[in-house]
């Protein structure tokens, strides 16, 4: 099986050119289960293209030929704050897109895809899609939909006479897609579990048919990298290899202090058990407060508060 390259550094060099745009539009299509079509990468602060982002984030802004936008972003170290971070990017690229005085139409559609290789939440499934509900408060049943012109304007739909558009509300707003791929675990049963297991192991198996990955094996593949291309993509993976190394430690030490800080809380603990027997023992026997307290070496107000607990 042929040894092809990290999806991270390939967004970072080789899938910008223009060539190389199968293989995005093939994963698009796999997971949006419609044909899709890049029009051109935009200019972004958060277009990486050196190591100077060399550890976590790897993202691109591209713009489709309907002129929606898509955040692809991996991420390969845990984030707790991923959710606003996601919520940050999409905020920004619309942002940053509308000019001054714009009329509010012209806020268009944008797609975030966001591929993580960590445990993101409480997350079982591989895939999840995130999108704008407007739902009744009294009649849950009763979804928002836009109206035919509302339809027509936003979306060039063609509403026939008569007819009302199925156009949610909603699908005006944001849309959100998580890859959890490392909870993929099954075999690959279409399209979408080809890219996933592609993008989890880094090999494309034989008889995978999803879009894109045919272009993947002839772009992806190491072997045809140039000199250059194939050092920096080394120095990338050994970022990487030093960057789970440093985690680890520090997860470690962390672990062997919690775990020593336990054992002389534990310790502590014991000691503390063994007075307050000790204290119950020699009040049942009648001793006075003074001799206890002389014995297990505390003042005196801490034997009777001991004994008033235990009482």
């Amino acid at each position: 099986m042929a040894n092809y390259i990290r999806f991270d550094w390939a967004m970072k060099r080789l899938l910008r050119n223009k060539a190389n745009y199968a293989v995005l539009e093939g994963f698009m299509c796999s997971l949006l289960n419609e044909k899709f079509k890049i029009n051109r990468f935009l200019d972004s602060e958060s277009n990486q293209q050196t190591e100077n982002d060399k550890f976590n984030r790897v993202d691109i802004l591209a713009e489709n030929e309907k002129g929606e936008f898509i955040i692809f972003e991996i991420q390969n170290t845990r984030e707790h704050t991923y959710f606003h971070r996601m919520l940050y990017g999409v905020s920004k690229v619309i942002t940053d897109n509308i000019s001054l005085g714009d009329d509010y139409d012209k806020v268009r559609k944008v797609y975030s895809i966001n591929i993580v290789y960590f445990t993101l939440g409480q997350a079982k499934d591989y895939v999840y899609h995130g999108k704008t509900m407007f739902q009744g408060l009294h009649q849950p049943n009763d979804i928002l939909k836009l109206s035919n012109r509302q339809s027509e304007l936003f979306f060039g739909d063609e509403i026939p006479q008569g007819r009302k558009t199925n156009r949610e509300a909603g699908d005006i707003f944001p849309e959100y897609y998580l890859l959890c791929v490392n909870n993929f675990d099954k075999l690959a049963v279409n399209n979408l579990d080809e890219w996933i297991e592609f993008l989890k192991t880094g090999e494309i198996s034989e008889a995978a048919q999803a879009p894109g990955l045919a272009d993947a094996r002839k772009c992806l593949d190491i072997d045809k990298l140039t000199v250059a291309e194939k050092n920096d993509y080394v120095r990338h993976m050994e970022n990487l290899r030093y960057q789970r190394s440093v985690i680890k430690t520090g997860y470690d030490d962390g672990w062997q202090k919690g775990l020593a800080d336990g054992r002389e809380e534990g310790r502590e603990e014991g000691r503390a058990e063994g007075r307050e027997r000790t204290i119950q023992k020699l009040h049942e026997r009648g001793e006075s407060i003074a001799s206890i307290a002389d014995i297990v070496e505390l003042n005196e107000e801490e034997v009777k508060r001991v004994i008033s607990e235990l009482a």
